[in-house]
């Protein structure tokens, strides 16, 4: 299903305040090293818990990334009704965390990442990535090669402006292919802007209606890539697709 989605106002309700949540810097073992990562604790009784990842860092994407943590709030804090414990990330050779850049290897720090907030918590998670993230992500828990987490309890996954292209007219500019998806079960967002600058809706909408069922896609109107002046547009598309899929505030689901 594609929809198109505009709201833009803030949460009404505050369930309560989160300022007694802890943020935590930790480092986790990676395939290249150790990674460095940022963990917002969740609520005692989360019914999941989360990894995101981040844009490409050789564009200057980290954990700090704009997207990321906007994304990163919709899980974590308790206004938007979910509360699970978020762990955010540096791929390798970015920030304080060991390796470096590869292009393709860092699937494997996802899994890693995924590894970690799986024992730490023993809940199913839900795996996100904005950008290049959202890519490395798709490979870490979809993908036939070593990287892939088919033994991990990963419910969910959000590709958050999944790029298609590099967006250069350079000839050696990477091009993504998603054809891994067609045998992925599990329940897949795809959330874009619909003025991204590394996919148009015609290569975004190409992209999902390859992939497996569950799917779906919801295009953010008058959104780029980095959803400039329309983050809290983005929080909305995510949120009400996780309520949908995963969440159910009265029995915890565990889909």
């Amino acid at each position: 299903m594609i929809t198109a989605t505009s709201r833009s106002s803030p949460p009404a309700e505050r369930v309560r305040s989160a300022s007694t949540r802890k943020v935590h810097t930790i480092e986790l073992p990676g395939p290249a090293g150790r990674l460095e990562a940022v963990l917002n604790e969740g609520s005692p009784d989360a019914a999941f818990a989360a990894v995101i990842a981040h844009p490409h860092p050789l564009g200057g994407g980290s954990l700090h990334n704009k997207v990321v943590y906007h994304a990163m709030k919709v899980m974590n804090a308790p206004d938007w009704g979910f509360a699970w414990p978020v762990l955010r990330f540096n791929f390798r050779g970015t920030g304080r965390s060991e390796g470096s850049h590869e292009g393709t290897a860092e699937a494997g720090d996802v899994q890693a990442a995924l590894a970690w907030i799986e024992n730490e918590y023993k809940l199913p998670v839900v795996a996100a990535g904005f950008s290049f993230g959202a890519a490395m992500t798709l490979a870490a828990c979809c993908g036939n090669g070593e990287a892939a987490g088919h033994t991990m309890d990963v419910r969910a996954l959000v590709a958050l402006g999944l790029p298609v292209r590099s967006g250069t007219a350079r000839p050696e500019a990477p091009v993504y292919d998603y054809s891994f998806l067609a045998h992925c079960g599990i329940p897949k967002l795809f959330l874009s802007g619909d003025l991204d600058q590394f996919a148009t809706k015609t290569e975004l909408i190409e992209a999902a209606a390859a992939a497996g069922e569950p799917k779906h896609m919801a295009l953010v109107p008058g959104a780029d890539h980095f959803f400039t002046g329309r983050l809290e547009a983005m929080q909305w598309a995510l949120s009400g697709w996780l309520k949908e899929q995963v969440y159910d505030p009265g029995q915890r689901s565990r889909i």
